[in-house]
């Protein structure tokens, strides 16, 4: 797995809103989408592209155009559906799945409950979208559906990762097939798998507390 962390002082600005306790639910959004549009650039730059001949007000060129087969966004519900809004700007023509895992709070361990995605992902470079990179359980656990269904190029997007979540995921995914790109790289989890200083539950600050 590779790794590489946006450092940018925009990034680092739209972070700290991010962080901020007191930064409001529909604000938290805002800055949501506004920070996986600049984490997508870093994260497309080895998107599959084919030469395309078009023509200019002036003559003809040649240009590119994103490869069949598309790209596949996989935001990993719940918080990564706030992050799809602000991918898809971008990629406009990515088709989506999606999968569904929640964390069990004693184990720590994840949980799959939904999980739609093609049954055949050869020669596709999938995305996967989630904010938080903390015991790395979720993020392993998709990777690992998309690798099975054939996905030799996995690049997931992140907010915030936790050194743990990374180590596990260099030692799940030692070759150079999957990427991390990820906006800030914190200090640890503490005893109940938050990532420190984080920014608490991306879902709830998304969407509200869900019981």
């Amino acid at each position: 797995m590779q790794l590489h962390v946006a450092n940018h002082p925009l990034i680092d600005h739209k972070m700290t809103l991010l962080r901020d306790e007191r930064t409001s639910s529909p604000v938290f959004r805002e800055l949501v989408s506004e920070l996986v549009n600049l984490l997508t650039y870093e994260a497309t730059r080895t998107l599959h592209v084919e030469p395309v001949e078009i023509r200019t007000p002036v003559g003809p060129t040649t240009g590119s155009r994103c490869a069949e087969p598309l790209p596949l966004a996989v935001p990993i519900i719940r918080a990564g559906l706030g992050m799809l809004d602000g991918f898809l700007k971008l990629m406009p023509h990515c088709e989506v799945g999606f999968v569904g895992i929640r964390r069990n709070e004693e184990t720590l361990q994840p949980e799959t409950y939904a999980k739609r995605l093609p049954d055949d992902l050869a020669h596709r470079q999938c995305f996967v979208l989630d904010p938080m990179l903390a015991t790395g359980g979720s993020l392993a656990a998709t990777v690992d559906f998309l690798i099975e269904a054939g996905a030799t190029e996995v690049t997931a997007v992140c907010l915030v990762a936790a050194p743990e979540g990374v180590e596990l995921m260099q030692e799940r995914f030692p070759g150079d097939e999957v990427n991390v790109v990820v906006a800030a790289l914190d200090e640890r989890l503490n005893d109940h798998g938050y990532i420190v200083p984080g920014l608490g539950d991306a879902g709830d600050r998304l969407y509200g507390v869900a019981d």
